[in-house]
């Protein structure tokens, strides 16, 4: 985001290239033909390219004002002159106010990804917890995305793994169920986690709906920051049970206290009169930053997470920090309040956007003294590391590109490297996985899955690996060619890596061949003799097969690489085998709901006795009418 008056990292005259761009002149003299019927207003404006791609989206509490900035070339730094001389349509969008243009903004940054914004590109959402208020037995649960579900949410947290430890150990603590409320419908005993004291068993009646409640209202008020309080109470409970020699009681007592100490133990930031907040710190180096995000709720350190972002090295830190506040909020409730290492531009302006989105006053500071200062030094210097972590880590990757390169006889080190490989057991359940890598490493929000289809223009018999290979490279790029054909859109790879031999490499080579693709390096990479790990063979066209020194640092890289593409297509896999396995017959039935799928059920014992069973059968089921049961048994007769 900029300011209304003079361009994002606008350099002195004397910076300028001795050649300029070609198109300079025409983009300034369009621009200039723009400004002459802009309003005054407030709003945000789009730079398009001539295939109608963004190049920049910014706001402007003047639009008139704003563009009239672009057409300067002596206030223009190299960089916003590119711009400038790529920009062929000029889109604008009038707002009611200064802080509804920053909303739009943000939100227009994240979904088009201009190439000359300050772009935060790992931003997949952050994990919360869920405490369900649709259901009499609220559920508790690990939650992403929207929330589209009534109940308390609680978080984010940093990470998946936080998250999951918190919910088993709030599932010991309060006895809640985590599990599905199709799953609860269709018990009629006990479960494990019954057992093993982690729920109360209300899915049979074991627990009041009264005391259930309460367990939920304790696990709330916990999250909400009372925890003192609970242990307090579980205490007492505790030493009341030992007065009475009701020692197994006082025993379940001690592990809830426990569970509840397990969780606060992980939480190692102190964080006095600090309730709700965001701790976020910034630290630069050239052009690359990170971002450093701590997440405090309820008084209690919910972790904390890097994120990384490139921009042009003339951007300031206020350029960097309020471009990563207004795309990281776009879709995430900002807390009462956010304290910073730095000052972004228009720290109130941003304040009362986020204050909008969220519904409640948000507060931006950047604290000069006291605790508060040392909360955000200790998270500046955890970004200062994780950069320097960040940065050896993409020189050293930029390093085994470049041997690929040589390699594999590349003109230049590949910026993006597809990997591929296929997982099934005897045909069933196929699917093919693609991880891409490149100079910043993995980058998994790329990473693609291919259901193998046995049907259609390219189906595939069973247990045919070729084939397999064939449909996956075949979906990929005919996909990309339709999408990106003119290859701006950096979804298109420098290098293919095929996990197989010679044949699967004649396979990608055919397809390649159908689709005209002929400038994509392809490599099969398969075990060396006896499947010896360290003495793979590569396989390319026109080559004969080679292989490397085990100890050669490009043959580790390239091992990993398809280690990485070996896990990723077996958890996919796994994770289309155990949907199929786990999918009941009665899921798809028209009519059936939570209640007579219980009953069928419970009557029959399992989806496949309910699918075998005769119209007189179904007919004696509690709750299932005559009509029903001609529905039931028409359905799983008729084929479906």
């Amino acid at each position: 985001m900029m300011n209304d008056t003079t361009p994002q990292d606008a350099g002195a005259a004397d910076n300028r290239p001795v050649n300029l761009p070609p198109d300079l002149g025409r983009g300034l003299a369009y621009l200039k033909t723009e400004v002459k019927t802009l309003t005054g207003d407030p709003g945000v404006y789009r730079m398009l390219n001539g295939a109608g791609e963004a190049l920049y989206v910014g706001k402007a509490r003047n639009l008139a004002r704003r563009v009239t900035s672009y057409t300067q070339p002596n206030r223009l730094s190299n960089r916003l002159m590119r711009m400038v001389s790529e920009t062929e349509t000029l889109e604008v969008i009038v707002t009611r106010s200064e802080v509804e243009a920053l909303l739009l903004e943000s939100n227009l940054i994240k979904r088009l990804k201009p190439r000359y914004n300050i772009l935060l590109r790992d931003d997949k959402s952050l994990p919360q917890i869920l405490l369900t208020a649709d259901h009499p037995f609220g559920q508790l649960k690990k939650h992403r995305g929207r929330k589209t579900r009534e109940g308390d949410y609680f978080g984010p947290f940093a990470s998946a793994g936080a998250v999951n430890r918190t919910v088993a150990d709030l599932a010991r603590a309060f006895m809640l169920r985590t599990c599905s409320d199709s799953v609860f419908s269709a018990r009629t005993r006990p479960c494990l986690q019954y057992q093993i004291k982690r729920c109360s068993g209300p899915c049979v009646d074991l627990v009041s709906r009264e005391d259930y409640a309460a367990q939920l209202d304790q696990a709330r008020r916990f999250l909400l920051g009372e925890s003192a309080t609970i242990q307090r109470d579980y205490a007492e409970r505790m030493h009341a049970a030992a007065d009475k020699l009701e020692f197994e009681t006082a025993a379940i007592w001690r592990n809830r206290i426990r569970a509840l100490s397990g969780i606060q133990a992980s939480q190692d930031i102190n964080v006095p009169n600090l309730k709700d907040a965001d701790i976020i710190a910034l630290a630069r180096s050239g052009e690359r930053s990170c971002i450093q995000t701590f997440f405090i709720r309820g008084g209690s350190n919910y972790g904390n997470r890097p994120y990384f972002l490139s921009h042009n090295a003339d951007s300031t830190a206020a350029d960097v920090l309020t471009a990563f506040l207004g795309q990281f909020y776009d879709d995430k409730d900002p807390p009462p309040e956010i304290l910073l290492s730095d000052e972004p531009e228009d720290m109130e302006l941003l304040a009362s956007a986020l204050s909008a989105r969220a519904g409640h006053a948000v507060r931006l500071s950047r604290p000069q003294r006291g605790g508060r200062t040392k909360l955000t030094g200790m998270a500046r210097h955890n970004a200062e590391e994780a950069l320097a972590r960040h940065l050896a880590d993409t020189g050293s990757q930029r390093r085994l590109l470049a041997e690929l390169a040589e390699l594999f006889a590349m003109e230049a080190p590949p910026e993006r490297v597809e990997v591929y490989d296929n997982s099934h057991i005897q045909g069933r359940h196929a699917v093919g996985g693609m991880i891409v890598t490149g100079p910043d490493g993995f980058n998994k929000a790329a990473y693609r899955k291919f259901n193998i289809r046995d049907d259609g223009a390219h189906a595939v018999t069973q247990g045919d690996d070729f084939a397999m290979m064939r449909q996956v490279i075949h979906r990929r790029f005919e996909r990309v060619l339709k999408e990106d054909p003119d290859r701006t859109g950096g979804t298109w790879p420098d290098l293919l890596l095929i996990d197989g031999g010679k044949g699967q490499l004649g396979a990608v080579s055919e397809v390649m061949d159908d689709l005209g693709v002929s400038d994509i390096a392809v490599v099969a990479i398969s075990k060396g003799p006896d499947r010896n790990a360290g003495r793979e063979q590569f396989h390319m066209r026109g080559r004969e097969t080679f292989t490397l020194s085990p100890q050669a640092s490009a043959m580790h890289f390239l091992q990993r690489l398809r280690d990485e593409a070996h896990r990723y297509a077996i958890g996919t896999h796994r994770a289309r085998r155990q949907k199929s396995e786990l999918t009941s017959p009665l899921d798809g039935v028209p009519g059936i709901g939570p209640k007579r799928k219980k009953a069928l059920l419970a009557h029959f014992g399992s989806a496949r006795a309910v699918a075998a069973a005769g119209l007189e059968d179904l007919e004696s089921v509690d709750g299932i009418s005559k009509a029903v049961a001609k529905q039931l048994y028409d359905w799983f007769y008729s084929g479906h």
